[in-house]
């Protein structure tokens, strides 16, 4: 019987954007299954520049929520800094 691969989340701040591409790239060829940001709400800007400063707070708190759900799913946390 084949075991799942361990389930690795990345945690961090998205500054660090590059430490998260590596560290994805590295855990995955190790065959772990990664979960990473998924949107970065400060290169990905443009996403939410026709909305006004009020308004970018609810896909925000979406996406903290949606990434805590991740950290649920996940067998370990790597902290990014």
């Amino acid at each position: 019987m084949q075991t799942r691969p361990t389930i690795v989340c990345l945690c961090g701040s998205t500054r660090f954007s590059e430490a998260f591409r590596e560290a994805n790239i590295q855990l995955t060829l190790k065959g772990k299954i990664v979960l990473s940001i998924g949107c970065d709400t400060k290169a990905d800007g443009e996403l939410f520049d026709s909305l006004s400063p009020t308004e970018q707070e609810a896909p925000k708190t979406a996406l903290d929520d949606l990434h805590k759900r991740k950290i649920d799913l996940a067998h370990r946390v790597l902290v990014l800094d």
